[in-house]
């Protein structure tokens, strides 16, 4: 059985989110038990169905508003999602899924279940919808402001093993985010990871990828530093919404166009899907010694169970220790 356990009161929809999408978890996978770590007062009037799930109790939930996620994750370990983190280091649980706030996420997962020691960076790593149909992976988009080459080029490692893994993407390609695509394009930065990642082994450099390239991009795995791909993936995500609220704006702008939308309604629904990130699950945390997925933190059950679907795969396919394998070992040969 794969044990996954859930920061169930984490999020902004909290255990109205994350006990429905345990459930339908459970119903969609025969292979998992769940464990929700979270108010049990709110939790079991939601929980229609216990088969396999286990409810361990806290009313501490880390707050989505945290300005301080260091303090915040060595204070609350009592949180929600600190004792979800404390339970994959115990190997109570396989993985961790959460909604929490995402900088305490992270700050948990590197301080309580601990990075792997090859890697010197944990990054975060979200699946992005593209006009193909197939699914990329873009990170860092947070976690790490400022980054070495070898840091990107762990990442780009990590990133590939998990394309093949979970993805089932079978000869992953990995491109640099950058503002030109020739080689000599960047800041001194961008111009020292390029020819970092050319003769990087283990992976398929294919150069550098601009920004308008994202969504109809040619390689399945951009990476960046945190700075540059959050602001990447948050410019994508806005221009998604507000393309979305143009199209509905003119749909209902006349009758002939409402007449339009009618006939349009389900390659509408079709295109909205294509670009939800509902469908996807969540950010998966890169270079932690367990597999983390953060959810978004509005989720609901649907997104929510996609979460577990995902981290759920990650442990399927042993990815972890199949990046173990892919990263050049360190001296004495062991993880953190």
């Amino acid at each position: 059985m794969i044990r996954i356990g859930i920061d169930a009161n984490g999020g902004d929809n909290g255990v109205q989110a994350t006990v429905p999408g345990a459930m339908r978890a459970i119903k969609m996978f025969d292979d998992i038990e769940i464990v929700l770590f979270g108010d049990e007062n709110k939790i079991k009037p939601l929980l229609t169905d216990s088969t396999r799930i286990k409810v361990v109790h806290t009313d501490v939930t880390m707050s989505m508003g945290e300005k301080d996620p260091i303090n915040a994750v060595r204070k609350h370990k009592d949180s929600s999602l600190c004792m979800a983190m404390y339970a994959a280091k115990n190997n109570e649980v396989d993985a961790v899924v959460t909604s929490g706030p995402t900088q305490c996420v992270v700050m948990a997962a590197h301080l309580i279940i601990r990075r792997l020691k090859q890697m010197e960076r944990v990054a975060l790593c979200p699946i992005l919808p593209n006009f193909d149909g197939k699914p990329r992976l873009l990170l860092d988009v947070g976690a790490n402001v400022e980054l070495r080459p070898e840091h990107i080029g762990q990442f780009a490692v990590f990133a590939t093993v998990c394309a093949k893994e979970v993805l089932n993407i079978k000869n992953p390609t990995v491109g640099l985010l950058n503002i030109g695509s020739e080689p000599g394009k960047g800041r001194p930065i961008d111009k020292e990871t390029f020819y970092y990642l050319k003769d990087l082994k283990n992976i398929d450099f294919k150069g550098n990828v601009e920004p308008d390239q994202i969504v109809d991009c040619p390689t399945d795995i951009v990476v960046c530093d945190g700075y540059s791909g959050n602001i990447c993936m948050k410019s994508l995500e806005g221009t998604a919404k507000t393309m979305a609220r143009m199209l509905k704006q003119e749909v209902y702008s006349s009758l002939r166009s409402k007449l339009g939308g009618l006939l349009l309604k389900k390659n509408l629904k079709h295109f909205a899907k294509r670009m939800d990130s509902k469908e996807v699950g969540g950010a998966m945390i890169f270079g932690i010694g367990k597999p983390v997925v953060k959810a978004h933190g509005n989720s609901d059950a649907y997104a929510f169970s996609n979460a577990i679907k995902q981290v759920r795969q990650m442990v399927q396919t042993d990815l972890i220790n199949k990046v173990c394998e892919a990263l050049p070992k360190s001296e004495d040969g062991k993880n953190e």
